[in-house]
Formats: C-alpha cells, structure tokens, sequence
C-alpha cells in the first residue's frame, strides 16, 4: 500500500492512536521543506548503476529514477549526486542503499514530490531526532544490534497491538543485527492506559516485562475492567513487590520520562516508530524492508 504525499506525513496519526494536545496542532517542523538538488553538472546524467537493481521499473518509472538518482544529494552531506557517489565509489557507505531505496518508492508509485520529502526525512541533516535512549528502557534483542527500532506505544492502542508483533518478527529475523526498545506513551483518551504502563513498568522490576508487554496487548479488550494483580499472578510475579511497584513514584517517573522523551521527538500518536535517529514513517508491515536497507550500510 503507497501514500499520498499528505498521507505520508500524517501516516503515524492514520494509523495510530492519536495524542490530543494543542502542542501538537501546529505544522511539524521541517515538513514543508524540500531537499536541495545536486549542483549542477556539465556531465551526463548517469542511468546505470549495477549495485542498484532496477529491472521491476517500467521505462516510465525508470526516467523517474534516473532524474532522481542524479538529483538528490549523497546522504553523507558530500556535494555530489547519489547516482554519483554510486559511480564513483565514494567513501560514503550510504549511497547504495540509498539509491535501491529510491528505487523502491518509484516502484511502489510515489510521485518525484514524495519521494524527494521522505529521501529527506530519512537522510536530511535537519530530520535527525536527538535525544533517543535505551538506557533502564526494555529491551528486545542483542544490546549490541547495529540497528535500534524505539517504539513508543500505549497497551489500549489497537494499532499497537497491530504492531507489536510485526516488531518482534523484525528483530527475531535479524540474527542479533536489530534490537527494540519499548517506551511508555499512555494516551489521555485511553483511561486505563497509564495503569498498563504502570504494570508493564512494575513487571519490569521482576525481569518479566516481555512476558506482561504480551498478556496485556492479548487482553487488550478487557483492560477496561481487568485486573492488572491477575494478569501479575499469570506471569508469575511477586504480587507484594507488584503492588508495591506499580504504585511508587519510581514508576510514575519512568513512564513521565517516557513520555517527556516522546514529545521532544515528536511523538503525536502511538504507535510512533524510530529507526536510529530516524523517525519510521510507513506502516509497521513495510518495517523489514526499510530496517534491511539500514544494515546494508
């Protein structure tokens, strides 16, 4: 499934949970910007690459990759071309996968517009999130993955459900090359959202938050009235130290740092996905494709 060029921007409210907060009612930063072209050159364009297969275009699609390859930046900030950078064999590890992604989002029908934003929110100095941590943050997979997906999702979202599966499958796949770190972000709208988290946080302090994370995105239609000492019991948890967790300010404190850590990212709706220090801006189900072109840096 392709995205408008709108759609492409708001992906994350489409098919989220959205965060009501006037905060979040202006533009977003840097969404109207559009990437710098390569100076031009005297030289021709380039219109074959070997390391960037190609043979899915149509003629069509394949002068929209050619014009665009020639057009957009190296990612690493080097004054040339990607079709340059490629032809060339600069130092700049990024260029070939760069311009099998361009390749993609021809092929998957996004107009030069489209793909000229989002090769910038992927690559532009300007769309880089600061601020991301996985420090005393669940954690699934190796810690010494090269590639971080953050998560920050909310157990009443049902598009969080969706996701957490697709997550799971991703860094299962990756043979220790992909982590997730999982952050708390309970909506206001959702009203048993924050005890969730609070017991997922609580769960953590036992060493069993995966196995909480799980039993309450299964459960998700009867956290209106369930039990979160029950759901504690069937993981196998200390109820006493439970209890005791879920109602500490140690608790209320991770998950408002969370929280405070989302919205500095620009977190309007869960599930909101991070890959590096890239905000993920398709559907969760297209995260394999885009997670293999980071590896292949």
């Amino acid at each position: 499934m392709r995205w408008t060029a709108i759609g492409v921007f708001l992906a994350l409210s489409l098919l989220g949970c959205e965060r009501s907060s006037e905060a979040d009612s202006g533009p977003k930063e840097g969404a109207g910007a559009e990437v710098k072209p390569a100076p031009k050159a005297s030289k021709e364009p380039i219109r074959e690459l070997p390391q960037v297969d190609t043979s899915k275009l149509d003629d069509f699609s394949q002068s929209i990759w050619i014009d665009l390859v020639n057009e957009l930046l190296s990612p690493c900030g080097e004054p040339v071309s990607v079709a340059r950078c490629i032809a060339e064999s600069r130092a700049c590890n990024k260029c070939v996968p760069a311009g099998r992604y361009v390749a993609r989002l021809v092929d998957d029908g996004y107009s030069r517009d489209e793909i000229r934003n989002i090769f910038r929110i992927r690559y532009g100095e300007d769309t880089k999130v600061e601020g991301l941590s996985a420090t005393a943050s669940p954690l699934r997979g190796s810690p010494m993955a090269a590639v971080t997906l953050y998560e920050f999702s909310d157990f009443q979202c049902p598009h969080c459900k969706t996701a957490a599966p697709v997550l799971k499958k991703v860094v299962e796949a990756s043979n220790g090359k992909v982590k997730l770190v999982f952050k708390q972000y309970p909506l206001p709208g959702h009203p048993r959202a924050r005890e969730a988290a609070r017991a997922a946080v609580a769960a953590q302090k036992q060493g069993k938050f995966w196995e909480m994370h799980d039993l309450l995105f299964e459960k998700q239609d009867e956290l209106q009235t369930a039990s979160f000492e029950d759901f504690a019991k069937r993981v196998g948890l200390d109820i006493k130290r439970f209890k005791a967790d879920m109602s500490s300010k140690e608790t209320d404190q991770k998950i408002e740092s969370d929280i405070a850590e989302g919205r500095a990212a620009g977190v309007d709706s869960t599930p909101s996905i991070y890959v590096n220090d890239r905000r993920y801006i398709f559907p969760p189900e297209e995260l394999s494709d885009y997670v293999r072109e980071e590896l292949d840096q």
